[in-house]
C-alpha cells in the first residue's frame, strides 16, 4: 500500500485529535508526483499533480541542461571558426573566380594560405598581393590576357592581382586535366618543378598531396584543401542546412495554419 503524505506519526485507534481551530481539513490527495516514462529514469520529466487545489505542475528534464551547454558549445565553435575563416573582400573573391570559372571558396583557400588576405604581403622569395603573384608571372598572365599597362607594383592591387592570381590558376588546372592537387603543387613550386617530379617518377598526382617531395609544397597544397573544406562547410554546406530547416518550419507553419 502507497503511503500518504504527512503519514509515518503512529496514534492509537479511536483516539484521533481534531484539527485545530482555523486548520482547513485537507482533503486526501494522490501521490505528489508522477513519473512519465519507465520508473528509475531519470530522464522525463516529473509531473506534480498539486491534488485538488491547482493545475499540473511540469517541471524541466534533467537532459535541458546539458542540451542548453551542448548547443552553447557548438555555437562557441561555430563562431571561433567564422572568426577564423573569414573572406575579406568576399564580393571581389566571387567576381574574379567567377569570371575564370573557379570556385570562390577555393580562391579564399589559397589566399587565406598565400597571405592571411593582406594585400601588401611580400614573400622571401618576392611573390606580391593577395595570392603572391611572382613579378615574372604576373607579366606573363597579363601578356596572355592581352591586359596593358603591367607593372609588378599594380599585384598589389586587390582586384588586379586576384584577376592574375585566379587566371594562372585556372591555367593550371586546365594544363594539368583538372586536377586540384597538381594544379596547387605548380602554382606553389612551378609547374615544370611538377612537371619533372613526374617524368622522374618522383611523385605523381595520384599519390595525393601527403607525397608530395617538397615539405613547403606539400605544406602549402594540403592546408589550402584543408581550408576549403572548411570553407565549403561554413559557407555553403551550413548556410544550406539552415535554409532547408527554414523552409521546413514554414512549410510546417502553413500546414498548422490550414489544419486550423
Amino acid at each position: 500500500m502507497s503511503r500518504r503524505l504527512g503519514a509515518g506519526v503512529r496514534r492509537p485507534a479511536g483516539r484521533a485529535e481534531p484539527p485545530a481551530v482555523g486548520d482547513p481539513v485537507l482533503p486526501e490527495r494522490s501521490p505528489s508526483l508522477v513519473r512519465l516514462g519507465a520508473a528509475g529514469s531519470g530522464a522525463g520529466a516529473a509531473v506534480e499533480t498539486g491534488g485538488r487545489w491547482g493545475p499540473p505542475v511540469v517541471r524541466r528534464g534533467r537532459w535541458l541542461p546539458w542540451g542548453a551547454a551542448g548547443l552553447l558549445g557548438l555555437l562557441a565553435v561555430l563562431a571561433a571558426l567564422y572568426a577564423a575563416y573569414p573572406i575579406p573582400m568576399a564580393d571581389l573573391v566571387h567576381r574574379e573566380a567567377a569570371a575564370c570559372g573557379l570556385d570562390p571558396l577555393l580562391v579564399a583557400a589559397v589566399v587565406r594560405r598565400e597571405s592571411g588576405f593582406e594585400p601588401r604581403a611580400v614573400s622571401e622569395r618576392g611573390a606580391r598581393g593577395l595570392m603572391q603573384v611572382m613579378p615574372e608571372t604576373g607579366a606573363w598572365v597579363a601578356g596572355r590576357l592581352a591586359l596593358r599597362g603591367y607593372h609588378p607594383d599594380r599585384l598589389f592591387e586587390p582586384a588586379y592581382n586576384l584577376r592574375l592570381g585566379c587566371a594562372y590558376l585556372a591555367y593550371l588546372l586546365e594544363r594539368f586535366g583538372g586536377d586540384a592537387v597538381a594544379a596547387l603543387a605548380a602554382y606553389n613550386g612551378g609547374e615544370g618543378t611538377v612537371d619533372d617530379w613526374i617524368a622522374r617518377g618522383r611523385w605523381h598526382p595520384r599519390r595525393g598531396a601527403e607525397a608530395i617531395p617538397y615539405p613547403e609544397t606539400r605544406r602549402f597544397v594540403t592546408g589550402v584543401l584543408r581550408d576549403y573544406r572548411v570553407y565549403v562547410w561554413l559557407y555553403r554546406r551550413l548556410p544550406a542546412l539552415w535554409h532547408a530547416v527554414r523552409q521546413a518550419g514554414a512549410a510546417a507553419g502553413r500546414g498548422l495554419g490550414a489544419a486550423g
